[in-house]
């Protein structure tokens, strides 16, 4: 296994399809992508220039752990085929080993995903102007990152890259996919939630929030795709330091987020660079949460 941080592969025998602000994405053929998780990390939609090491194995063994215990809720897009199979050259397979899936190719649905089991980040600003988040009333006096009566379903728009995702209404994503498919997204993304947040709780994580991500299948089924429940995708807090009113710390890229705050950085490009220190404070959050999670 090839150790060295990875900011973006190259593969000479599979052609480049995309290359996102984490993975990049391969075809094997007209059914199946390769998907290589890098150490890339974004924050404000703008991928920072520093690797952060390890990032995209972690990401892959969290993707897979959860894509496993929630098959029974929701379909996912893993294939379960070895890479070797695709990937011949030794030093590619070092590589892509534990960082890298085959999975089949969706059509993906342009919209996010996101459940908020607590109030923070855009949901705590949107209750604080209006008393609601994407619409839905929640009750007065609630605190910062107080954990909300129930989980609410918050679509959010997918945003080109260097662009910021926006919250939408319940009414807009059934414009944009349809009615059937949104009450399908909604139904999949809560069970998901619900389950992993459960989990998560024994194990000394509060999941805050998430957002999945869901493509059509051939026939037209909702299929998870993309990542799971990941430090990238979803706020990750420790139990133990947990109390409303504050923001509590986190085992994801808030704290990444938090360092660039500081900083007279306007959120668009260029990044600037991270301090060392910054890079394996982050590195090892990343690496607890998986240990706390996955074992």
């Amino acid at each position: 296994m090839d150790q060295s941080p990875l900011f973006e592969s190259r593969l000479a025998g599979l052609p480049l399809v995309h290359r996102g602000k984490v993975r990049d994405n391969y075809a094997i053929d007209d059914t199946r992508l390769l998907i290589v998780a890098t150490d890339r990390l974004s924050a404000f939609d703008v991928v920072l220039p520093d690797p952060i090491p390890g990032k995209g194995r972690v990401l892959t063994a969290i993707s897979n752990f959860w894509f496993a215990r929630t098959s029974k809720i929701a379909a996912n897009h893993l294939t379960a085929e070895p890479l070797s199979r695709h990937v011949t050259d030794p030093s590619e397979l070092a590589l892509l080993e534990g960082r890298a899936v085959i999975v089949r190719r969706l059509t993906p649905l342009p919209i996010e995903a996101v459940v908020r089991g607590y109030l923070i980040g855009s949901g705590w600003k949107d209750y604080q102007r209006h008393g609601a988040v994407c619409g839905i009333p929640l009750p007065a006096g609630l605190a910062l990152a107080a954990r909300l009566p129930a989980p609410i379903f918050t679509p959010a728009t997918k945003a080109a890259a260097g662009q910021h995702d926006e919250n939408i209404g319940f009414d807009q994503m059934q414009s944009a996919i349809g009615a059937t498919n949104a009450a399908r997204v909604r139904e999949l993304a809560l069970a998901l939630y619900t389950q992993a947040a459960a989990y998560a709780l024994v194990r000394g994580i509060i999941i805050a929030d998430t957002k999945f991500e869901f493509g059509l299948d051939a026939t037209g089924r909702v299929v998870l795709m993309d990542e799971a429940l990941t430090p990238d995708s979803s706020r990750f807090w420790p139990v133990d330091s947990y109390r409303a009113g504050i923001s509590p710390p986190s085992f994801d890229k808030q704290y990444v987020r938090d360092y660039l705050e500081t900083l007279s950085w306007d959120k668009r490009p260029p990044a600037p660079h991270l301090p060392a220190d910054v890079i394996a404070r982050t590195a090892e959050k990343y690496r607890e949460a998986e240990r706390r999670l996955v074992g």
